[in-house]
């Protein structure tokens, strides 16, 4: 080894596992003396630590939901091509480098206690990468040993049964050698609870309808779903998992680590920071650099039930109108979302106000940007994660933790599950369970806003529903919509932002004062301003995207997905 890439391990050890901001190169890994890393077990750390570095989500996933009915952003007509990197990922160096360590570890002379713990991380995070090209393209190639740096990948396309089996199979490795829970300084390296919850997550792919289309809730895969995804539940639950009992809470500063966080992407001073992009997602007038990230378009914010757990307009409880379309809402949606005149004490101002009146706030939070022409404001902001403790100077330096598998996925993973082997009673325990820790009204029936869904597929439905509510701004929407096959719902879809205006009978304000209320404007459904186009286009065949055209160009071996140039390649499982 050289000098300089010593020098990149010690920087690495020297750092958390989570905060280590140098990469090491492992374009020459291959060529590593065994007797040099697999003997240390600093090296050999330094090595993992690398593999989470690059395989592993970097932060929250600002703007991911723009891709569906959440977020401000579009998917106009053909925005998907084979020779384009839209929704494409060809990590065969990240499995390669994954592979080494699985290999070369054998060759040391690390206790047998520490490879294996090693080894099972290292299984996981071959999991990882297979199961997200499977999400994307189906079957891949499967590659168990490392290719030599100038070797070209010249494998055929595995069946996309066998990439499940492989990554099952991996995972199941990694939950037999990893403890059950990494705490203190080790907490956030992977272990036992990470890897049960995410095989949950897989078998939950294999059995949906995005990989079943003719068949997309009575095949074979369903059971094994429910008995992967109870046995992730229970095993959690019993190593002290479990509902924040707050939904604000799990995000809070004073609250890392807690039972809700199953695994975690860790930020600390002052090696890792911005984990939430406050400089990204903040109103433009207390950020720097950047704005516009995660702002819910106004058919993400009509979603949410009244208190009660009914939809606006249904509840009679607590009418709706949209003049007053923020009252007596489910409490996630003030944990949640910004609206105008809300109170929102960003850089400690207190009784701060948003607003994103033109007249009243600032030129820089308007809906649809103002006179500056940026068309991204919708009229709303996020709040879910943000520090508004921070400085406006302080912005890149949020501390929230990007917690990437929830308790409350692995108990809507396993509720999905039940309702689809005919256990809905089960399932439906989960979504009380979900709503309760909300604050939705529990009703006379004690079914909180539930009473309608009784069958299978209003059971169905409602996970969906909780799911979309729940998981805003967590980057599940549109994988979510693929993988029930429900992409016709935005297919065609024009997004709105909800344009508010100061009542002709208020004194306009310099937006500083904070006096104005939200029931002092008036509100009107208005689409986005695009420069383009506001038409959503999501065809039937982004069910599975394109193996990248270089790709195959490299490799005559591959074949096309089904839907593109000509393909032929079935990636579903029938």
């Amino acid at each position: 080894m050289n000098r300089l890439t010593y020098i990149l391990y010690f920087i690495c050890i020297s750092l958390s596992l989570s905060g280590c901001k140098k990469s090491l190169d492992l374009k020459n890994a291959g060529a590593f003396d065994p007797a040099s890393v697999w003997n240390d077990p600093q090296l050999a750390n330094a090595y993992l630590t690398n593999l989470y570095a690059t395989t592993l989500p970097t932060g929250w996933p600002v703007n991911s939901g723009g891709n569906a009915d959440e977020l401000s952003g579009n998917l106009p007509e053909d925005a998907v091509t084979t020779n384009n990197t839209l929704f494409k990922s060809w990590p065969y160096d990240l499995i390669r480098n994954i592979n080494i360590l699985l290999t070369e570890i054998e060759k040391g002379s690390l206790p047998a206690g520490t490879k294996e713990k090693m080894k099972g991380q290292a299984y996981f995070l071959r999991a990882w990468v297979y199961f997200n090209v499977v999400k994307l393209y189906g079957g891949v190639p499967i590659l168990e040993q490392p290719l030599g740096v100038k070797d070209d990948l010249s494998a055929g396309r595995n069946s996309t049964k066998a990439c499940f089996d492989f990554i099952e199979a991996d995972l199941n490795k990694a939950i037999n050698a990893l403890p059950d829970q990494y705490i203190g300084g080790d907490r956030g390296r992977i272990d036992k609870a990470a890897s049960l919850a995410f095989l949950g997550r897989v078998m939950l792919y294999k059995a949906s309808p995005q990989f079943h289309p003719s068949n997309p809730y009575n095949n074979t895969d369903w059971p094994k779903a429910y008995e992967v995804n109870k046995m992730a539940k229970e095993q959690l639950a019993g190593m002290g998992f479990g509902l924040n009992p707050d939904y604000v809470g799990i995000w809070a500063k004073n609250n890392k680590g807690n039972k809700e966080a199953v695994m975690s992407v860790l930020f600390m001073a002052p090696n890792r920071m911005n984990g939430r992009s406050e400089n990204q997602c903040r109103p433009l007038s207390e950020s720097i650099d950047a704005s516009g990230g995660d702002q819910p378009v106004w058919e993400m914010v009509a979603a949410y039930p009244m208190k009660d757990g009914l939809q606006p307009g249904i509840s009679l409880k607590y009418p709706y109108e949209l003049q007053t379309f923020w009252k007596d809402r489910d409490p996630r949606f003030y944990a949640s979302v910004v609206y105008n005149g809300s109170l929102y004490e960003l850089s400690r101002i207190a009784g701060r106000r948003q607003y994103t009146a033109n007249g009243v706030a600032s030129i820089d939070d308007v809906f649809g940007g103002g006179e500056q022409g940026d068309f991204h404001r919708t009229g709303f902001f996020p709040r879910k994660g943000m520090d508004p403790t921070l400085l406006k100077s302080e912005v890149t330096k949020n501390e929230t933790d990007w917690i990437e598998i929830r308790y409350a996925e692995v108990l809507l993973n396993f509720a999905e599950a039940a309702n689809e082997t005919g256990k809905s009673n089960e399932a439906l325990e989960v979504l009380i369970q979900i709503r309760k820790r909300a604050g939705i009204e529990a009703g006379a029936d004690q079914l909180y806003g539930l009473s309608g869904s009784t069958g299978t597929a209003q059971i169905r439905n409602a996970i969906y529903f909780e799911r979309r509510i729940e998981f805003i701004y967590e980057g599940q929407r549109f994988n979510e919509l693929r993988r029930t096959r429900r992409l016709n719902e935005i297919d065609g879809m024009r997004k709105n932002g909800l344009l508010a205006t100061l009542k002709s009978d208020k004194v306009a304000e310099d937006g500083k004062t904070f006096k104005l209320l939200p029931e002092d404007f008036t509100y009107k459904i208005q689409p986005l301003f695009s420069n383009g186009t506001n038409l959503m286009s999501t065809p039937e065949r982004y069910y599975f995207f394109p193996i990248p055209r270089v790709e195959i160009e490299k490799n005559p071996k591959l074949l096309q997905n089904k839907g593109w140039d000509g393909g032929t390649f079935d990636p579903t499982l029938e």
